[in-house]
């Protein structure tokens, strides 16, 4: 991994001018690592690490949509995993989940945000579900940023789930195998209403999807970074998408002339 380029700040305008130069990614995901990490380093609680980075993904969702003009992103809230941390951290980070969602609703309404939700719901608590599911029907006819979070979800389990409902449509004799391609496949997953991420960014330090859209991530490119989430700022956003923008995406084919 090449060590981080460090970006002023008040030079955010003109990363935003040089991004707007080239075509944007349509949808960037972020893997939100660091939190506690970030906690520990200052002596404070791991629930103060979390509260930190809520606010670092507030920041994100309100740059994105508003002043840089993404279409689409995903932010990576809890995994299926995480349900192995200590129960008060759990509960800490689904209460938090919760009042983000319902605080921040009204604005996501002023600014055109639409929510989606990738995951499993079935395992939250009745508070929680019913306020997700309160926003994705509040903003579902929002368009200026369409922000998808990640909760409750793993790859590996979307993919069963997958194969579990195919498996079903062809015993039923709706389907026949022969019919299936990646595109059935992908209308099946969370994120059949959205594209495939061009962008994948991970926070922290670690180089790894961590059963993050593994599907979805077949041809997206990669871009991570040492900074923990709460200290992640909109000019970084900006300098890995402006990486991004410098790759040479083939998607498999060989460049005219070579």
């Amino acid at each position: 991994m090449k060590p981080d380029r460090k970006v002023d700040p008040l030079n955010t305008s003109s990363l935003i001018e040089r991004a707007r130069e080239r075509e944007l990614p349509s949808h960037v995901a972020v893997i939100m690592d660091g939190n506690g990490r970030w906690a520990t380093k200052r002596d404070l609680p791991r629930t103060a690490g979390h509260q930190a980075g809520a606010q670092a993904a507030e920041r994100l969702i309100r740059f994105a949509g508003r002043e840089l003009g993404l279409k689409y992103l995903t932010l990576y809230s809890f995994s299926t995993e995480n349900w192995a941390r200590p129960t008060a951290e759990v509960n800490f980070l689904m209460d938090l989940l919760e009042r983000f969602i319902s605080d921040k609703l009204s604005e996501f309404q002023r600014e055109g945000v639409r929510v989606l939700v990738s995951g499993d719901l079935n395992r939250l608590s009745s508070a929680l579900h019913k306020t997700v599911s309160d926003a994705i029907e509040a903003t579902s006819g929002n368009n200026r940023l369409v922000l998808n979070v990640a909760l409750n979800y793993g790859a590996r389990q979307e993919i069963v789930r997958a194969c579990r409902t195919l498996a079903d449509r062809i015993r039923s004799g709706d389907l026949q195998p022969s019919q299936i391609d990646e595109r059935v496949v992908s209308d099946l997953l969370y994120t059949a209403q959205i594209p495939d991420p061009d962008l994948i960014i991970r926070t922290g330090g670690e180089m790894r999807l961590s059963n993050f859209l593994l599907w979805q991530a077949a041809y997206a490119e990669l871009h991570f970074t040492s900074t923990l989430w709460p200290d992640f700022t909109s000019a970084e956003f900006l300098q890995a998408i402006l990486d991004y923008q410098h790759r040479d995406r083939r998607f498999g084919t060989v460049p005219e002339g070579g």
